[in-house]
């Protein structure tokens, strides 16, 4: 057996481990707390409340348009500068949630908008109030289309996870730093890396296709 093999072998456990115990679990965590400020983020930006539209429509410009790098190195490194010290995990679900939810949002708006006009004036005829026609009309539609953008959303902050690894998280990609560091062989680790997070990857598409075939089921 190769050098290069018998290092792969050792080296796949533990990688898949943080994989499954920090990279999966972030993501998780993250876009769950993502999909709510989506949600408000999107409803507050269809309202008539100019001023939290404003508030609102400024915190998604900036997240969409400043690095999710650098937005981890503010929370993590800046904010301690001004009084507010994080450990790395808080951090990082901070700022993975508000980059993820300022995106998802615009999904989910742009979703809501798709509605036709006739669903809301339907509604509001049978004597529904706004909040009974999001929840027992609009929504359920929303749901069904905004699903794809979402689940490549989710796909999309399971590849971020890894720059958690420059806030000190030992989340795969920096488990695969440390490996590599030991035993010098960067291209067979951190290939290794890349094939776990393509079976990662490969599991969501697969739920992502069930999942809309599902959800399409009775178009």
């Amino acid at each position: 057996m190769s050098r290069e093999l018998e290092i792969v072998l050792e080296s796949f456990w533990p990688l898949l481990k943080a994989g499954l115990t920090v990279t999966i679990p972030l993501s998780l965590i993250s876009f769950a707390i993502a999909l709510v400020i989506a949600i408000i983020t999107a409803l507050v930006k269809l309202s008539n409340f100019k001023i939290l539209k404003f508030i609102f429509g400024t915190y998604v410009w900036i997240f969409r348009g400043t690095p999710l790098l650098v937005q981890l190195f503010i929370v993590f490194y800046g904010l301690p500068k001004a009084g507010l010290s994080l450990d790395s995990w808080a951090a990082a679900i901070i700022a993975f949630s508000l980059n993820f939810g300022a995106y998802a949002s615009e999904s989910i708006r742009a979703s809501i908008l798709s509605i036709p006009k006739g669903q809301w004036e339907a509604a509001e005829s049978l004597g529904m109030t706004y909040w009974q026609m999001l929840s027992r009309v609009i929504a359920p539609q929303t749901m069904r289309i905004s699903l794809p953008p979402l689940t490549n959303n989710f796909i999309d902050l399971v590849k971020g996870t890894s720059l958690a690894a420059s806030i000190t998280i030992a989340e795969m990609f920096m488990i695969g730093q440390q490996i590599t560091a030991v035993t010098y062989e960067p291209l067979a680790i951190y290939s290794l890396v890349a094939v776990i997070y393509l079976l990662f990857i490969t599991v969501l598409t697969t739920i992502q296709n069930k999942l809309e075939k599902s959800a399409s089921k009775y178009i």
